[in-house]
């Protein structure tokens, strides 16, 4: 049998071709408008990765409320949206053979105290380890909002289908609203949504049903799910090899492993103590591995991994071990948007993890200098700039603070 390469075209299920294995995973872009409808850099962003060579890039995440923002230049996408705009920015994700799928979803609570008075959740349940402090606890939803919420997953996606792009995925990672449903820790409802895994489950089943009613069955819809959200009392591995055996069962198209939340963010770089990377992880770069070896055990529905790679030598030994069939990639496609083009042609490329700092460890923690970095390097790119490099740490932060104030570094994730 011939190994797998990156360059390797892959049909999904419904028959979709993706021209290669390089899946660029979402990035919050911070560039809606103030009418939270994509900037003219967001068509830029996506053009110039398009041509960089990736196969699949899915967009940072698309709201389906503009109530309900995680940060203050989300994209929203809803029946008060230009579809104009919307159709540049698909239009350029799909140069040179790309596909452009846009992530959907909802922050449930984790909207910061000064977008929102009364977020909502699963239960009225507060974030923890410090960050009640920036976000407010939230208040317990209705079944009717339960369903309205679901309805407006399904909007956005018949929208975006509408577009030009050319798939959706359901953000469930993270700690956002689906993930709060499928967590014990947060969802401890007594109704139908919550108490067993299926009823916690039933939100996310539900979000894909009513997407897969808007879109058909050759509309590809994917979904980004935690391994495990590494808190006690939380959402277990366990628990996320059932939601994935469900979704499979279902007819999901594309599952996208992650993990992590807000109070435990393993996906920046961040560990508790519960959290050690092992010297295997590091050596053969992918955060996840051990669960995708597991997890395809129970589904033949197409997988990615996302977390860690770095070289194109870690990126095919993990395709060969027919434990995933996309490596997932995002910083990297930050600092340099030729980057899948280069592992193509050079098996022996790479490119070392930068890890920006402030010199000032307190300062890099508060300021979250691990993401606002790169998301600069993302605005120099939509801007029509190159990448740089050697930005300055410092002189990111101290930007950011005198254009946007200190609520801009409110604890967030993509």
């Amino acid at each position: 049998m011939n190994p797998i390469c990156l360059n390797d075209p892959f049909s999904l299920p419904n028959g979709q071709v993706i021209k290669n294995r390089l899946f660029k995973s979402a990035m919050s872009e911070q560039l809606g408008d103030k009418h939270h409808n994509p900037k003219q850099g967001l068509v830029t962003l996506y053009q110039r990765w398009a041509q960089g060579g990736i196969g699949l890039s899915m967009t940072g995440n698309v709201m389906v409320d503009r109530g309900a923002l995680g940060e203050p230049k989300n994209v929203v996408l809803d029946e008060q949206s230009d579809l104009s705009v919307f159709r540049e920015w698909a239009k350029a994700g799909t140069q040179n053979g790309s596909q452009i799928w846009m992530q959907l979803n909802h922050p449930g609570k984790q909207i910061p105290k000064f977008l929102c008075d009364s977020p909502v959740a699963p239960s009225a349940i507060s974030l923890e380890r410090g960050l009640e402090k920036g976000f407010n606890t939230p208040r317990a939803l209705t079944e009717t909002e339960i369903i309205a919420i679901i309805d407006k997953f399904a909007l956005s996606a018949k929208l975006s289908k509408q577009a030009g792009f050319t798939g959706v995925q359901i953000h469930g990672a993270h700690g956002y609203l689906v993930s709060q449903f499928l967590s014990s820790r947060h969802n401890q409802r007594q109704d139908k949504w919550g108490g067993s895994l299926e009823n916690r489950l039933r939100f996310v089943l539900e979000v894909y049903r009513a997407i897969r009613k808007e879109v058909g069955e050759d509309f590809p819809v994917g979904i980004k799910l935690n391994s495990a959200d590494f808190m006690k009392g939380g959402f277990t591995e366990e628990e996320s090899m059932q939601v994935v055996q469900t979704l499979s069962d279902n007819g999901i198209d594309l599952i996208e492993i992650s993990g992590g939340t807000y109070e435990s963010p393993s996906m920046m770089g961040s560990k508790s103590k519960a959290e050690s990377i092992k010297s295997s992880t590091v050596k053969r770069e992918a955060y996840f591995m051990d669960y995708m070896v597991k997890a395809r055990k129970l589904v033949s529905t197409p997988l990615v991994v996302t977390g860690g790679f770095r070289t194109a030598q870690a990126m095919n030994e993990a395709l060969n071990t027919s434990a995933t069939d996309f490596i997932g990639i995002a910083r990297t496609m930050a600092v340099d948007p030729d980057f899948p083009n280069k592992l193509i042609e050079n098996p022996s490329h790479g490119m070392p993890l930068t890890v920006p700092t402030t010199g000032k460890p307190a300062l890099d923690k508060v300021a979250m200098v691990g993401l606002v970095w790169y998301e600069h390097q993302m605005w120099r790119i939509a801007s029509g700039k190159n990448a740089d490099p050697k930005l300055s740490a410092l002189g990111v932060v101290l930007k950011t603070i005198f254009s946007a104030g200190w609520h801009a570094f409110k604890k967030r994730r993509a």
